[in-house]
């Protein structure tokens, strides 16, 4: 199939699709025209990658395991830690994972702290772990 109707079948843009091959997460196949053709074995990889970058993970992430796609189950992205210990998910995806997690929960507590400092140059109470800003707080205008 084409790049629009494989990009539609994995659920993103022709646009995305170009750009995960640029990263070497797919290749295409090309028609004596030059045309991008894609099989349902690219599908089945693009819509891994997507699950994969809608989990959290970067591309370079992804990237890093990116061997490992092929041997994916088609019903999707298994958890990254296998109840099943003869599952064949590779522990090098559950460290890549892991990494990730630590670098969000890293981000995380810097815009908090980041968040703590600003709300009390403004006077603010600050604001409880996980809690949405008070929609009380005064409009400022600049």
């Amino acid at each position: 199939m084409r790049i629009g109707d494989a990009a539609a079948a994995a659920g993103m843009t022709p646009r995305a699709l170009r750009y995960y091959e640029q990263q070497g997460l797919v290749t295409a196949r090309r028609t004596p025209s030059g045309h991008r053709v894609y099989d349902t074995e690219d599908i089945r990889r693009l819509r891994a990658v997507r699950e994969l970058r809608e989990a959290g993970l970067t591309v370079g992430d992804v990237r890093a395991f990116a061997h490992l796609l092929r041997t994916m189950p088609p019903e999707g992205v298994p958890a990254l830690i296998p109840k099943d210990p003869r599952a064949q998910w590779c522990s090098t995806a559950e460290a890549v994972a892991r990494r990730r997690l630590a670098d969000l929960d890293a981000r995380i507590e810097r815009l908090s702290q980041l968040r703590a400092r600003l709300a009390a140059r403004l006077g603010e109470p600050a604001a409880s772990p996980g809690a949405a800003p008070s929609p009380e707080a005064p409009a400022t205008t600049a």
